[in-house]
C-alpha cells in the first residue's frame, strides 16, 4: 500500500472511529531502523547512493561536488 492511498483511506474513515482503529492496527507503515529508505542525503535529501563512511551521510552526487573542499583527492 502506498503512502498516498494509506492517507486517503484514513481521511475516509475519520467519522468511523471503530473501523479507523482496526485499519490503523493492520495497515500503518512500520518504523524502519535500517535499510534503503531510512537514510537521506544531508544536502539534497536523496535516498539512494549513500556514502556513510567517516560520518559523511551524503549521496554520491553531492560528495563529488564537495570532495575537494573536504580534503579528498582523486587517485587514478
Amino acid at each position: 500500500m502506498t503512502v498516498s492511498s494509506y492517507k486517503k483511506t484514513m481521511k475516509q474513515l475519520e467519522h468511523k472511529p471503530a473501523k479507523l482503529k482496526k485499519f490503523l492496527k493492520h495497515n500503518v507503515p512500520k518504523k524502519r531502523s535500517t535499510g534503503f529508505s531510512n537514510y537521506t542525503c544531508e544536502i539534497c535529501g536523496r535516498k539512494g547512493g549513500h556514502i556513510k563512511k567517516y560520518g559523511l551521510r551524503l549521496c554520491r552526487h553531492c560528495f563529488r561536488e564537495i570532495a575537494k573542499d573536504i580534503g579528498f583527492k582523486k587517485y587514478n
